[in-house]
């Protein structure tokens, strides 16, 4: 058993350097899917979980992974705004991986109230800057806040789902969340091969695929795609030349808004919340 096999069992925190995550990279890169997250697996021990929106592609990684280590811990966000469907979704999967340790993720009730107070409910409506402000309110601070405990994350991002996506490698440091270890083991995958697996294996699929939706995020900022247009086109399609992210995955620099999140959490921090 090697040094970071024994760091793994006994849940010591495991750590890579760049260097050494882009050996493995490299290695893994033309490795199937199930290969990929088995070496995470072995690698990272309890300090990993699955973050999934409750996608396709999100959905495809947990089924694999479940195979692998049916106690698989899944995190998800409920950001207050999803849609019904996601909520029943969210319980038939957990009863089809029943041995699964499921983590819901809420954000900070004074932020929200500090987000709505000063710029009303639907304030991502009015430009991209708000609707990042409440991006990083309802779903990205809160994830963050988890990712702190582990040393690695999966991910169902794939390189032709946008652009932003086109370089990410199948096993890569994060150093957007402290330098841990992210494994995006479907990057080479196509949305044909995601559909096949899931009809070969019987995946669970979110019911509002079946209603056009190809990208589903919170209600009143998705919808299903026209004809011709590509994935994630129903996210935020009243947004012109503006990213098709939420900032979980990437750093957005489009829009100021950051003295915006800066002053929201300094008013929920007067309102007595917890938050770190």
């Amino acid at each position: 058993m090697t040094e970071l096999d024994i760091a793994a069992a006994s849940g010591e925190r495991v750590v890579f350097d760049d260097l050494e995550i882009g050996e493995i990279g490299v290695e893994l890169d033309d490795q199937e899917p199930e290969d990929v997250i088995e070496w995470a697996v072995g690698a990272l021990g309890d300090r990993l979980a699955i973050v999934t929106a409750m996608q396709a592609d999100g959905m495809v990684v947990l089924d694999m992974a479940t195979k692998i280590r049916p106690d698989i811990r899944v995190i998800t966000v409920d950001t207050g705004r999803l849609p019904q469907e996601t909520y029943a979704f969210i319980d038939q999967v957990r009863e089809r991986y029943p041995q699964t340790q499921w983590d819901v993720l809420f954000p900070d009730t004074g932020e929200i109230q500090a987000m709505m107070r000063q710029q009303g409910t639907d304030l991502f409506r009015r430009s991209v800057p708000l609707r990042l402000l409440c991006c990083q309110i309802r779903k990205v601070h809160p994830l963050t806040n988890a990712l702190k405990d582990l040393d690695g994350w999966f991910t169902g991002l794939r390189r032709d789902q946008w652009a932003s996506r086109a370089a990410i490698k199948k096993v890569e440091l994060d150093h957007d969340h402290g330098g841990i270890v992210k494994i995006n083991a479907l990057a080479d995958w196509t949305h044909d091969e995601v559909w096949d697996y899931i009809r070969d294996y019987d995946v669970p699929v979110h019911p509002l695929y079946a209603q056009g939706y190809t990208s589903i995020g919170c209600a009143p900022c998705t919808r299903a795609v026209q004809a011709g247009e590509d994935d994630r086109a129903g996210r935020w399609w009243w947004e012109t030349n503006a990213p098709k992210e939420c900032g979980i995955h990437c750093t957005i620099e489009t829009g100021n808004f950051e003295h915006e999140v800066e002053a929201i959490f300094a008013e929920a921090r007067g309102l007595g919340t917890d938050r770190p």
